[in-house]
């Protein structure tokens, strides 16, 4: 006790950082890392689990049921408010009113290699997103943790397969007879948010809007079950921490003051009866990136995929009275991106849907970090714009972009952010 009264905090986390793991679960990603990492692991925070069954009509129903899309149109009060907004914030800038004539004559056009355009370059290898292989190979010795395709001959017959693949299935060789061709049963990361929307998957975030995503179709119970599936798939996948090695480890569960006692007692279950940590401690994140800063007294404004929160800290200690959470993040800024660009006409006719399909998302996430800022006047640029269909290449289109500096003023005027993809979960 009288070491850890006199060691110095570097010194410290320097010698037990190497067996604490900390864990910062949001509603788009989860941070995970050892305490004596400089940066942690950023992984999107959801997973997609595999549908027995051909994809008809119902089963589409289903899917949409269970990834809880219940998109609703505006209301015309809503509409005159984001209207109202924009018009506010166009006032603001100083821009010129847009003139769909100019527009059309610099519109968009399809790319293609005769442009000159470089599939390698390093810009578009960072906004282009290729379509997740979702089958898996295993031989059929072993024991099998897949889903037998057997059962799903007439689904995806035409998927895209990694490259050589089929030149490894003419080779003849006798080993790759002793295989079988298997879907994964549940995809996590990454991978989960580039699946095609025709594939046998629907989509799951086990939080939305700072908390737990509970509904009719996403009980409490299957909630704990994924939080504990993507997390110890990132444990094993990324820091290569075995479930036989975690009783070495400590955790730190670092949670978003939006949480309740409830929730965080859930999650805090996870970590010790699941992943199996030998002890955890619960710290807030407002506190943490206080001290982690070296101070004790600050304002923290913490802007979040999907809900933006501000809270005192006087002393080492959170203010409650202070704290102020905003159903809104940087993914409304994302979609609101989407739609100034198609209400000035200067968005290709494609299918842009960020909700239906998690690879739009994506690619508007990239084209708001690349793209967009807060400043004065005109702001426009030109950017690759990609159309992604079921099983196929994406379109390329170069699209001149105007008012990029429009969405993130959707911070100080929140009505041109209209939650009209989903709504925050209901709290009993």
């Amino acid at each position: 006790m009288d070491y850890l009264k006199t060691v110095v905090p570097s010194q410290l986390i320097a010698e037990k950082g190497s067996n604490m793991v900390v864990i910062n679960p949001g509603s788009a990603n989860v941070k995970i890392g050892l305490a004596s990492w400089q940066t942690p692991v950023v992984v999107p925070h959801c997973i997609a689990h595999y549908m027995r069954g051909p994809m008809d009509e119902e089963a589409q129903i289903a899917k949409r049921n269970r990834e809880q899309v219940f998109t609703s149109p505006l209301s015309s009060a809503q509409q005159s408010e984001r209207e109202e907004a924009y018009h506010m914030i166009v006032s603001h800038l100083k821009l010129q009113p847009e003139n769909h004539e100019r527009v059309k004559e610099s519109w968009f056009r399809k790319k293609d290699h005769s442009d000159g355009y470089n599939s390698q370059s390093k810009l578009n290898e960072e906004t282009i997103f290729p379509w997740t292989y979702v089958r898996e190979e295993k031989n059929s010795n072993s024991p099998d943790n897949g889903i037998d395709a057997d059962d799903e001959a007439d689904i995806n017959m035409n998927e895209e397969k990694p490259e050589g693949m089929d030149e490894v299935n003419d080779s003849g060789d006798d080993e790759i007879n002793d295989c079988t061709n298997t879907f994964r049963s549940f995809i996590c990361g990454d991978e989960a948010l580039k699946i095609s929307p025709d594939q046998p998957y629907f989509l799951r975030h086990p939080i939305r809007r700072g908390h737990l995503n509970v509904s009719q179709f996403y009980p409490v119970q299957q909630i704990s079950e994924d939080l504990y599936r993507i997390w110890d798939w990132i444990l094993r996948e990324k820091l290569r921490i075995s479930q036989k090695n975690r009783h070495m480890f400590s955790a730190v569960l670092v949670v978003s003051e939006t949480f309740d006692n409830r929730e965080m007692k859930e999650m805090l279950s996870v970590v010790l009866r699941d992943l199996q940590f030998n002890s955890a401690v619960i710290h807030q994140e407002s506190l943490s990136a206080t001290f982690g800063n070296g101070v004790s007294t600050s304002c923290v404004v913490n802007i979040g995929a999907q809900v933006a929160s501000v809270l005192c800290i006087e002393d080492g200690v959170a203010v409650p009275a202070t704290g102020v959470t905003l159903p809104f993040g940087g993914e409304d800024i994302s979609r609101c991106l989407l739609w100034a660009q198609q209400r000035r006409q200067t968005w290709p006719p494609i299918d842009t849907d960020p909700m239906g399909k998690p690879i739009d998302l994506l690619m508007l996430n990239r084209l708001k970090e690349t793209q967009c800022k807060i400043k004065d006047g005109e702001l426009n640029a030109f950017a690759d714009v990609h159309c992604y269909k079921a099983n196929l290449p994406s379109e390329v289109y170069r699209v001149h972009l105007s008012a990029l500096n429009v969405p993130p003023m959707g911070l100080f005027y929140p009505s041109i952010l209209m939650a009209d993809e989903y709504p925050p979960p209901p709290r009993p």
